[in-house]
C-alpha cells in the first residue's frame, strides 16, 4: 500500500555510534542525499552519554542506522514531536527496521518521490506515583516491566484496571506491552504476537507461580495500575532502560499515549508477517555469533 505523501526536504540521519558498519553506511547515505541536493545532516548521537537530547524540530524525517535498539532510543525522541521514523538495519536484530544495507537506496528513492505510507503505532504513557505524586514519566514504545530485583524470589504484583481490581500475580515480574513490544521481551517469555496496528495492551507474567499463567489482551482504552507487594526489592523498567527501585507504597499507572510512533513503510500490509516468519526461521543473532 503506497500513498502519495509529501517528499521530505530535510532529513536527519542518526547512526548507532557503537557500530562501525552503521557509521560507514551513514556516510554512504549522506553522499547519496548530497547528490540529490537534499538538506540533511548526520548526527552522531550517543543516547546514553550526551545530554540534552538533540533538537529535532524542523526535520521532516529521522533515519536511524543500526538495530532495533537504536530505533527505540531515537523513537523516544520522535514520539512527542510526531516525527516520522525510518529504520535502516545495520545491527544484529531488525524487527522494526524497514530497510537494510542492500535496500536503503531503493527505499530512499521511494521516500524522496513521496511513495510511502506512515504506520501509526500505539505507544503508552507510564508514570511512577510516590506518596500520591507523579515522580517520573515515560513514553513507552515496547513495554513496562515490574519485576523482582537482584534477589531470586518471586514478588506479588496487584493489577487494577479502570474498572477496578483485576488479579494479583505471584511471579518474577509482569510485562505490560504494546503490539510493537509483542515481538520483544513479551515474545521471549511466550506471549502472543500482535499485529502492529492493534491499539491494545498485553498483560503477561514472567515465570508465574500458582497464578494466572496466560497472556491477557486488554480492550483499547484500558488503563492499568501496578503495585508490587513484597518484603524485598522490586524494580520498574521501561523499554529496557535502567531499573528504578520501587518503594512499598509506590504504584505505576499506564494508559494509552495520545502520541503514536510514526514509522515510514513502503511495502504491503502483510510485510509484518513475512518479516516475522523470516526472523523466526533464520535468527540473525545466532548467525552472527556462529551458533548452529
Amino acid at each position: 500500500m503506497i500513498s502519495n505523501l509529501s517528499a521530505p526536504e530535510r532529513i536527519l540521519v542518526m547512526p548507532n555510534t557503537e557500530l562501525p558498519k552503521a557509521i560507514a553506511l551513514s556516510e554512504e547515505i549522506s553522499q547519496y542525499l548530497a547528490q540529490k541536493h537534499i538538506n540533511h545532516r548526520v548526527y552522531f548521537y550517543q543516547y546514553e552519554h550526551l545530554m540534552p537530547a538533540p533538537d529535532l524540530l524542523g526535520w521532516d524525517v529521522i533515519l536511524t542506522v543500526g538495530g532495533d535498539g537504536t530505533l527505540l532510543r531515537v523513537g523516544h525522541l520522535c514520539v512527542p514531536l510526531g516525527l516520522p521514523l525510518l529504520g535502516i538495519q545495520a545491527g544484529r536484530l531488525g524487527f522494526l527496521s524497514e530497510l537494510s544495507e542492500t535496500t536503503w537506496q531503493e527505499g530512499l528513492e521511494q521516500l524522496l518521490a513521496g511513495q510511502y505510507h506512515l504506520e501509526e503505532r500505539l505507544t503508552l504513557g507510564a508514570e511512577l506515583v510516590r506518596q500520591g505524586e507523579p515522580t517520573q514519566k515515560w513514553d513507552v514504545i515496547n513495554e513496562v516491566v515490574v519485576s523482582r530485583g537482584h534477589i531470586v524470589r518471586p514478588i506479588e504484583i496487584r493489577v487494577d484496571l479502570n474498572e477496578g481490581y483485576m488479579t494479583s500475580y505471584i511471579a518474577d515480574g509482569l510485562i505490560i506491552s504494546t503490539a510493537t513490544g509483542s515481538t520483544a521481551y513479551a515474545l521471549a517469555v511466550g506471549g502472543p504476537i500482535l499485529p502492529p496496528e492493534l491499539r491494545n495492551m498485553l498483560v503477561l507474567p514472567i515465570a508465574p507461580h500458582l497464578s494466572l499463567d496466560r497472556a491477557v489482551v486488554l480492550a483499547e482504552g484500558a488503563e492499568v495500575t501496578l503495585r508490587a507487594q513484597c518484603d524485598h526489592e522490586a524494580v520498574l523498567s521501561v523499554d529496557g532502560m535502567g531499573p528504578v527501585a520501587l518503594k512499598p507504597t509506590d504504584f505505576v499507572h499506564i494508559a494509552a499515549n495520545p502520541n503514536s510512533l510514526r514509522m515510514v513503510r513502503f511495502g504491503e500490509p502483510n510485510y509484518f508477517y513475512r518479516r516475522l516468519a523470516a526472523m523466526m526461521q533464520n535468527n540473525p543473532i545466532l548467525k552472527q555469533n556462529n551458533y548452529d
